[in-house]
């Protein structure tokens, strides 16, 4: 099993008189694909705008489908409220998602183990893998701590 990431360019909007290109980047969470939208270009800078509403689809391509049926006004007030919400710690923020999305995935792992559809070998192997890889990312975190990003 593995942590499924694709992404789509959705559409190009004007805002406030700058063009905004609008991606939907998704995440497999083991149940369904969540699609975020994400706003970059001219009227963001150089650092990416997350919106913080997900569009939920049992497929990549039905989530798509969801993304693609909002209008320009709809982008465009998601745009203003992601801008207005904007993060200020991205860094830290980007690590603790990281984090969650390694401790479902190690759920996952355990789970699937336990209901006989991965060896347990393979499986504990996969998890070794995953606190190691958790050990690292923890150990990078207090370097990121408040520390602010700006746009």
């Amino acid at each position: 099993m593995t942590d499924f990431r694709a992404e789509h360019h959705l559409a190009t909007i004007d805002a406030d008189g700058a063009l905004c290109d609008v991606i939907v980047r998704f995440s497999y969470d083991g149940l369904e694909h969540i699609g975020r939208l994400w706003f970059g270009g001219p009227a963001v800078g150089d650092k990416p705008l997350p919106d913080h509403g997900g569009i939920p689809g049992r497929t990549v391509e039905e989530a798509i489908q969801l993304a693609e049926r909002f209008t320009t006004d709809d982008l465009l007030r998601r745009f203003y409220r992601a801008r207005a919400e904007k993060r200020k710690y991205l860094q830290l923020r980007r690590a603790t998602e990281q984090m969650l999305d390694k401790v479902k995935y190690m759920n996952r792992i355990a789970l699937s183990m336990k209901g006989g559809m991965l060896d347990a070998d393979g499986a504990r192997q996969e998890l070794d893998l995953i606190v190691k890889q958790l050990h690292e990312l923890v150990d990078t975190m207090p370097s990121m701590a408040g520390v602010e990003e700006t746009r």
